[in-house]
């Protein structure tokens, strides 16, 4: 008699952000319970599960479907990317159609045999070899069922015969509603030995899609809801993809802002590594500094990406040029990738996905962000910070220099919502701002903070033509420039 060790092995999902929370992936050759209200992604994630297995660690596997037709599971595969087609023709995948009869009596359950149902998924699984395992969905057999205490039994019987076969299964459920009761007869999360909550929330009209481990039995985990999005092609992407470990160095090489002074100011430039927000009002400058970064990367040989939300390409690019900034040209040069988009054109998660794929492909070593602040448009506060925080993880891990903007909620000042969630994320702040001095309005900039640097502390009057941004003196004679910082009500 063979004893098995006490450390639960890991089977990687493979969907992007999963694994990291799970910290490894499921817990192998045990059932795990997906459950979620519909829409929320649960035949996705059996899909994606299946097919990951296959793509990435050659892992036949078998898809046992109650309700939809496998031509329509099919169909599904080919949107996000999966050639099941393929993979059935050379006996890695294999599906079960378990769907009862539209003319059965659905309060009779004897004319449906579990017991047939677990020697049909046995063969399936002993003639491909398979080792992973979807049942999608069992809520279209259990209602079959007359109490909650037959449902705990047959779902019992199920996940045993799973766990003799020796796969890792996947059991999706349907659950009445987002929070409270998880399943609909109230037994299943007690069966199953792992199980995981997808959410579609509405949270002041806008959806917001969310994974949680709700427990792995005698298996470490990561707590709390997990954004999450599901782009073509690829399937359900996990956000934060961010739990990684810490890089172990910090990188102490400088390099320029794009402005002279602006680099005297933070004592050599930005840290090769940093995120910096730059804040200020609308028109402050905001965007002529992004377009200087960039410009100032191209001219040191690197590439880089500037990402707006706020304006169009032809604007961009009118602006940048009455600053003396061609950026088309250092875009047809092929060191420089411009992508405008407003934020109503995708969700929230689909933007992160969308900057996170550039940076992979484009391999970047400088990235600018304007304007963070309108995706506010598109996203509840809890769905911006949680952004937010992917994002600057994702930034900082991928080594990049990157330059955020956010714009302050009033002319004179005042932190937006996208600011009081970054400002501590950021290794440097740069604070734009509007002055009345002697009767006019001029502008001033002032490094606030930059981590691991000395850096000036005085506020400077700089000016707008068309050779780009001038920082000349000190304001002289005057205080309380920043007096008018406050707190956001309900941030």
């Amino acid at each position: 008699m063979s004893v098995r060790s006490t450390t639960t092995r890991r089977l990687p999902t493979g969907i992007p952000g999963l694994d990291q929370i799970m910290l490894g992936g499921l817990p192998a050759e045990r059932p795990t319970l997906v459950a979620g209200t519909a829409g929320s992604g649960k035949t996705v994630f059996a899909l994606q599960y299946l097919a990951e297995g296959i793509r990435q660690s050659d892992e036949p596997g078998v898809f046992i479907t109650f309700e939809e037709s496998t031509f329509d599971l099919r169909r599904s595969g080919t949107s996000l990317g999966f050639d099941i087609h393929a993979w059935e023709d050379d006996g890695r995948w294999s599906f079960v159609d378990a769907s009862p009869l539209v003319a059965e009596d659905d309060t009779i359950v004897g004319r449906y045999d579990l017991g047939a149902l677990v020697a049909r998924v046995r063969h399936a699984v002993e003639t491909i070899g398979a080792k992973r395992v979807c049942l999608d969905s069992l809520g279209a057999i259990f209602d079959r069922f007359q109490d909650p205490a037959t449902v705990r039994v047959e779902l019992f019987r199920v996940t045993s015969a799973l766990k003799e076969m020796g796969v890792t299964s996947v059991l999706t459920v349907e659950s009445p509603e987002e929070y409270g009761v998880l399943s609909r007869f109230g037994v299943e999360e007690f069966v199953a030995d792992n199980v995981l909550i997808l959410r579609n929330v509405l949270d002041r009209d806008k959806r917001r899609r969310t994974v949680e481990i709700l427990k792995f039995r005698g298996s470490p985990h990561r707590s709390g809801e997990w954004l999450f999005t599901i782009v073509d092609n690829e399937g359900i992407v996990v956000i934060p993809i961010s739990m990684m470990a810490l890089r172990p160095e910090a990188s102490t090489e400088r390099v320029t802002t794009g402005n002279a002074t602006l680099d005297r100011m933070c004592s050599g430039g930005f840290y090769r590594d940093s995120v910096v927000i730059v804040s200020g009002p609308t028109g402050s400058g905001k965007t002529l500094m992004t377009s200087e970064f960039v410009a100032a990367g191209v001219s040191t040989g690197e590439r880089c990406v500037l990402y707006s939300f706020e304006e169009s390409l032809e604007q961009l690019l009118r602006n940048a040029m009455s600053w003396g900034i061609d950026l088309g040209a250092l875009e047809r040069a092929g060191k420089l990738k411009i992508i405008c988009e407003y934020p109503e054109v995708a969700s929230l998660e689909d933007h992160f996905v969308a900057v996170k794929n550039v940076i992979e492909e484009f391999s970047p070593g400088r990235v600018a962000i304007d304007n963070l602040s309108a995706l506010e448009r598109i996203s509840s506060v809890r769905g911006i910070r949680d952004f937010i925080i992917g994002l600057a993880s994702y930034l900082k891990h991928s080594e990049t220099t990157s330059l955020i903007t956010s714009t302050t909620t009033s002319l004179i000042g005042g932190p937006s919502i996208t600011e009081s969630h970054i400002s501590t994320l950021a290794d440097g702040i740069i604070l734009l701002r509007y002055v009345e001095y002697q009767s006019e309005v001029r502008r001033g900039v002032v490094v606030l903070k930059m981590r691991g640097a000395a850096h000036e502390k005085e506020i400077l009057e700089f000016t707008i033509d068309e050779s780009g941004m001038h920082i000349g003196e000190p304001f002289v004679g005057i205080t309380g420039i920043l007096g008018f910082a406050r707190s956001v009500p309900g941030a």
